[in-house]
C-alpha cells in the first residue's frame, strides 16, 4: 500500500523583535516577537485540535455517539535542564456526558490515532488527564 499525503502545511517564519509566521493559505498570520512562548502555544493548539479529531474518530470506530464535542486543554512546558532544552506536555481532556470508563478508553485510543501523539511518543513526557 502506498502512503498518500493528505495535506502539507506550509509556513514562512521571520525572526527578531518584529518576527512572525504566516501560512501559505493565509489562515495563520501571527506576530512572534522575541522572546516568545508562541511556539509552545502553537504546538499545543495544533496538538489539541488533532487530538479532538482522534477522540471523535475513536468514538466513531466504536460506534459511540458523543453527546457533546470533546474539549482538550493542552499545556506545553519548555524546560531547561543542564544546558539542554526539552518539552513536556499535559493534555487535559473533557468528554462531558460520557461514562468515565468509556471516556478513558477513547482518550487512550486517541494516542494511537493522533499524529502529534505518535510523533511525541517516547520523545517527551506526556501526561493525559481525563477531567
Amino acid at each position: 500500500m502506498t502512503a498518500k499525503v493528505l495535506f502539507t502545511g506550509k509556513t514562512h517564519n521571520t525572526g527578531g523583535r518584529d518576527g512572525g509566521t504566516r501560512s501559505s493559505d493565509g489562515l495563520l498570520d501571527l506576530r512572534l516577537s522575541q522572546p516568545h512562548p508562541a511556539a509552545e502555544n502553537l504546538f499545543g493548539a495544533a496538538w489539541s485540535a488533532c487530538y479532538i479529531g482522534a477522540v471523535e474518530l475513536a468514538a466513531a470506530q466504536r460506534k459511540i455517539t458523543l453527546p457533546t464535542l470533546p474539549i482538550v486543554d493542552t499545556e506545553i512546558d519548555l524546560i531547561l535542564d543542564s544546558g539542554s532544552y526539552f518539552l513536556r506536555a499535559r493534555l487535559n481532556v473533557s468528554l462531558p456526558g460520557v461514562d468515565r470508563e468509556v471516556a478513558q478508553s477513547l482518550v487512550d485510543a486517541a494516542h494511537g490515532i493522533c499524529p502529534y501523539s505518535k510523533a511525541t511518543h517516547g520523545n517527551i513526557e506526556v501526561e493525559t488527564n481525563l477531567l
